[in-house]
């Protein structure tokens, strides 16, 4: 097919609806395949602009449809449905992805390498084992409380089981008592996990070169680092540090017309888990702050006073996603602010 030139892919897990055009935006071509048939058809297929949908599996069909000699750009979904006509079915779906991949000013997602992924991998991990610890500290926390047994707050707490369980034997029977073990067991299981999955994040931030130099950033440690330099990849497809801070939605809601600016809080748009890691280690600085005088110091300083703790903390946040973007796009050394002489 020698005419085709744009090809639109609504992505799935077993079935696929293409919609190509011509260099004039007519269209083509319009079906319907299966997994293996569209592995099949794009290998068969002129080198052409592919456009997908960022969504589950759409990293690997980037990298595959890539490695074919396509030129594959990614979109948010939330950038492509304006471009989808009258109601939403996969063929409509492929058409506007197909329209919206052949704007100029079209906003593109960078595609992710596997070494990226493994990192992000790691994380995701991570998070999945800090929440079943939680909910394992809370259940002990609950079942307990219906014996009588309450403990403070904090999950340090639940270190402390063997001690609680034998201070309140009188109200436990022995089936509970072992049933509560068993339950501390587990909690400790996931405890080591956790310990583990830091360890291996440690390791990786620790040789890559890019994430050590982000690192000497106040409010950014192994965690943010690697996460940072595994989600944002090729710095240089973005324009500024302003750019990657919106694209982690660390800028402030704009809801603006005419002379009137309204401006609220930040718009929370991007990758979530980024953008929590950036803000708890702004609150580290900010917590940190008071009796420092070097120059980065004195504003956080004095933007908590002005602002208060938490506009401070995303402040800094920001700061750091610019201050990361300009280390990864330039190659350049963290300068660290130096101490005010009074």
């Amino acid at each position: 097919m020698k005419n085709l030139k744009t090809l639109g892919i609504d992505l799935a897990k077993n079935v696929f609806q293409v919609h190509g055009t011509d260099s004039k935006g007519k269209r083509v071509l319009s079906k319907r395949l299966s997994r293996e048939k569209l592995i099949q058809f794009m290998v068969n297929l002129s080198p052409c602009l592919v456009g997908i949908e960022a969504c589950t599996g759409a990293h690997y069909w980037a990298r595959l449809l890539g490695s074919m000699g396509h030129t594959v750009k990614m979109m948010a979904p939330q950038f492509v449905k304006p471009y989808v006509r009258s109601n939403k079915n996969d063929r409509n779906d492929a058409r506007g992805i197909a329209e919206a991949v052949t704007r100029p000013d079209m906003k593109f997602v960078p595609i992710k390498k596997v070494e990226q992924q493994d990192i992000l991998l790691l994380h995701r991990a991570r998070e999945l084992v800090i929440k079943q610890k939680t909910a394992q500290a809370n259940q002990i926390r609950g079942l307990l409380a219906e014996y009588g047994v309450i403990i403070p707050k904090g999950i340090s707490h639940i270190d402390n089981m063997v001690t609680i369980l034998e201070d309140n034997k009188d109200k436990l029977t022995i089936k509970s008592h072992q049933i509560f073990m068993r339950l501390y067991k587990q909690f400790k299981i996931y405890t080591k996990q956790v310990d583990a999955y830091d360890k291996e994040i440690e390791q990786v931030a620790v040789k890559d070169p890019m994430c050590r130099e982000i690192m000497k950033i106040e409010g950014v440690g192994p965690l943010t680092a690697s996460a940072a330099v595994a989600t944002i990849g090729d710095a240089k497809l973005f324009k500024n540090g302003r750019e990657v801070s919106a694209w982690l939605g660390l800028v402030p809601k704009q809801h603006s017309s005419g002379n009137t600016i309204r401006l609220s809080g930040i718009t929370k748009r991007g990758d979530r888990y980024v953008r929590k890691l950036l803000i708890n280690g702004g609150r580290a600085v900010v917590k940190n702050c008071e009796n420092k005088t070097d120059k980065r110091s004195l504003w956080v300083t004095d933007k908590k006073h002005r602002s208060g703790y938490n506009k401070a903390a995303v402040a800094v946040a920001n700061k750091n996603a610019r201050i990361i973007w300009a280390i990864l796009a330039s190659g350049e050394c963290y300068r660290k602010s130096v101490s005010q002489t009074h």
